[in-house]
C-alpha cells in the first residue's frame, strides 16, 4: 500500500511538471507568434520602402528640399510633376523604424493622447485599434479588457458609458 502511495505521489509530480513546462512553453509560442507577426510586418514595409525609393531613385527632383518630384515625359520636351513620393517615403521610414506616435508609451499615456487628440469619448475597442495603429503592443488573451482596466485605474480618463472613456479635465492635460 506505501509503495502504491508513493507511485501516485511521483505521478503527481510529474504531471505538475509538464503543466508547468507546457505553460512556458505556451508562452514562449504566444512571444514567438508576436514576434513573427512583427518581422513580417516590417518585411512588408520594407520591401515597400525598397520599392518607393528605387522608384524614387529614377525621378529626378525639382529642388533638393521638395516633396515634388518630375518624371520625363517621352512625348514632351517638359517634366509631369509626381507629388507625394518623399512624404510617403518619410512615412513609410516613420513605420519600419518604429517611430509611431504612440511606441513607448504605456497604455494610459497612449489613450490620454489619443483622447486628448480626438476631442470626444471613444469605445475601449476604438481606443485599442487605435493604439495598435500607433504603434503599441498590448499582449493577452482580452486585449480590450486590458485597455478597459488600465483607464478605470487612473485617475486622469472618466467612464462616460460601458467600456467608454473620456478625460477627466483641464487641470490632467499637461500630465504627459
Amino acid at each position: 500500500m506505501e509503495e502504491l502511495k508513493d507511485i501516485i505521489g511521483g505521478l503527481e509530480q510529474r504531471i505538475s511538471a509538464y503543466k508547468t513546462k507546457l505553460q512556458e512553453l505556451q508562452k514562449r509560442k504566444e512571444k514567438l507568434e508576436d514576434e513573427i507577426i512583427t518581422i513580417k510586418k516590417y518585411l512588408e514595409l520594407a520591401e515597400t520602402l525598397y520599392r518607393v525609393e528605387l522608384d524614387k531613385a529614377k525621378i529626378s527632383p525639382i529642388a533638393p528640399a521638395s516633396n515634388v518630384f518630375l518624371l520625363p515625359d517621352k512625348e514632351k520636351t517638359s517634366k509631369t510633376p509626381i507629388a507625394g513620393i518623399a512624404e510617403t517615403t518619410e512615412k513609410a521610414k516613420d513605420l519600419l523604424f518604429g517611430k509611431s506616435k504612440y511606441t513607448g508609451l504605456s497604455v494610459p499615456q497612449a489613450a490620454f493622447l489619443l483622447l486628448r487628440d480626438h476631442g470626444k469619448p471613444m469605445h475601449a475597442k476604438e481606443i485599442l485599434q487605435k493604439l495598435i495603429e500607433g504603434g503599441i503592443q498590448i499582449r493577452g488573451k482580452t486585449p480590450v479588457t486590458s485597455v478597459s482596466i488600465s483607464l478605470n485605474r487612473d485617475k486622469r480618463f472618466k467612464k462616460v458609458a460601458p467600456n467608454t472613456f473620456d478625460i477627466t479635465g483641464e487641470k490632467f492635460l499637461e500630465s504627459i
